[in-house]
């Protein structure tokens, strides 16, 4: 999210329970802000990524990504490049639909994933009480 989709200024591998909840807990989540040299200053933005590399947890990795939505700005799926190409159509459907970025990877291929972005996140302004809420639970690591 920093580097190939250069979404974010930093972001941190998260996975686990770390929100302490079945709604939260994502992949990878990310803040962009403007650098302090910035003559017009943005607001932070939360970008948040689920990673599936299970080809048959499609539907669930999708319902975990809208959830996301609850507390980021934009919202990734990220899924195996050996994904059937109808499910693939499918989901990129519905992230269009949904405003979630699609990107594919190669699993094979762990030292260089060839990330292959296939739809960009539509902006959305997440609730500000669940955004904080998730965000205070890792403040040290991701806004420090």
């Amino acid at each position: 999210m920093v580097n190939e989709v250069e979404e974010c200024t930093k972001a941190i591998a998260l996975g686990g329970k770390k929100f302490r909840d079945k709604w939260g807990t994502l992949d990878v989540i990310g803040k962009r802000e403007s650098k302090r040299s910035d003559i017009i200053q943005a607001p932070v933005e939360i970008v948040s990524a689920e990673v599936k590399p299970d080809v048959n947890e499609l539907v669930t990795a999708f319902g975990q990504a809208c959830a996301y939505c609850l507390f980021s700005h934009k919202v990734y799926l990220v899924v195996s490049n050996k994904v059937p190409d109808d499910e693939i159509a499918r989901l990129d459907a519905l992230c269009q639909v949904f405003g979630l970025g699609l990107v594919l990877f190669d699993l094979e291929n762990p030292k260089d994933p060839q990330f292959d972005i296939r739809s960009r996140p539509r902006y959305q302004q997440p609730d500000l009480f669940y955004a904080n809420r998730y965000m205070k639970l890792i403040e040290p690591e991701l806004f420090s």
